[in-house]
């Protein structure tokens, strides 16, 4: 999403950043993992198609990706995953209009350790936020997103994502028995965005 090439969000621990060329190697001997593909519904790509769909995603107004990069001591970054948001419909005309939140912490040393849920505040957060002062408001568009249109779809056995989004104020709505899977929605009365962690948005040339 153009919204956000250029913008990186920082935090103590972790910092997300727009995912451009120079990620496509790793997250490609990522997306060849059996088992990443399984958890993230995903079909393997070659490398020129994983480079065809970073361009993709890049200007698509629809998708809005990070790259998460965990922080060390030193402020040295590794990047261990990618946090997305996927926006169905027009947000100005479709009453059905949602946002689909996803996250994969694809380094399995880096995972069971909060990293994940502080990648998702810093991205939900920047993303139901007005746009920073530095950043025009036509450029951030189609951004700030109402934080009641967010959703997440998981499998009904993962109990271990179930817990994360309880922990962002999502509840579960929906039971797709068929499909194995649950649908969770961000609920304010449970807890008020405005609680989510925020980080230093700022640009990156």
């Amino acid at each position: 999403m153009r919204a956000n090439e250029n913008v990186m969000i920082v935090d103590d621990h972790v910092v997300l950043v727009p995912y451009r060329k120079e990620h496509v190697a790793k997250y490609h001997e990522w997306m060849r993992d059996a088992t990443l593909q399984e958890l993230t519904a995903s079909e393997p790509l070659t490398l020129e198609e994983e480079y065809e769909m970073q361009e993709k995603w890049q200007s698509d107004k629809d998708k809005l990706t990070f790259i998460v990069c965990a922080r060390s001591e030193e402020s040295r970054l590794t990047m261990i995953g990618d946090v997305n948001l996927f926006l169905k419909g027009d947000p100005k005309d479709d009453p059905e209009f949602e946002v689909e939140v996803e996250i994969m912490i694809a380094e399995p040393g880096y995972r069971r350790k909060g990293h994940a849920l502080t990648a998702l505040q810093l991205l939900l957060s920047y993303a139901t936020s007005p746009a920073p002062a530095f950043v025009p408001a036509c450029t951030h568009a189609p951004l700030p997103i109402p934080p009641e249109t967010l959703v997440v779809r998981i499998g009904d056995k993962n109990e271990g994502s179930m817990r994360l989004f309880e922990k962002l104020g999502f509840a579960v709505t929906k039971h797709v028995a068929v499909f194995g899977e649950i649908e969770m929605r961000f609920q304010s009365p449970v807890l008020p965005s405005s609680s989510w962690r925020t980080g230093d948005v700022l640009l990156r040339n």
